[in-house]
């Protein structure tokens, strides 16, 4: 078990247009989607029906997806704001902390 454990640290995750790529994804996939019903006929008849299934299951998900991102990319900035007010606040009364008589 020794020889598996790590002997770094986990690097900080990468932050970039994570709402952005999920809707991308979701478009993606529901143009797939109605690109292939057309189709569907040809596919069930080879047992490939389930090709049309994933790809609105991965349109069906992504939405989800987007209203998780949205959310999450939200709370992130709201605690950065929430931190940001804190310490302006703490900055402008230094001797705050202080019991007056």
């Amino acid at each position: 078990m020794a020889k598996w454990t790590p002997k770094h640290e986990a690097p900080e995750p990468l932050e970039g247009p994570v709402v952005a790529t999920i809707v991308g994804g979701t478009i993606l996939w529901f143009v797939l989607f109605l690109v292939q019903l057309p189709f569907y006929g040809w596919y069930d008849d080879r047992g490939w029906s389930w090709w049309v299934w994933t790809c609105l299951a991965g349109a069906g998900l992504g939405l989800i997806g987007i209203w998780y991102v949205r959310g999450r990319e939200a709370a992130i900035r709201r605690a950065k704001a929430a931190e940001s007010e804190a310490s302006a606040a703490s900055a402008e009364t230094p001797g705050s902390d202080r019991e007056t008589p």
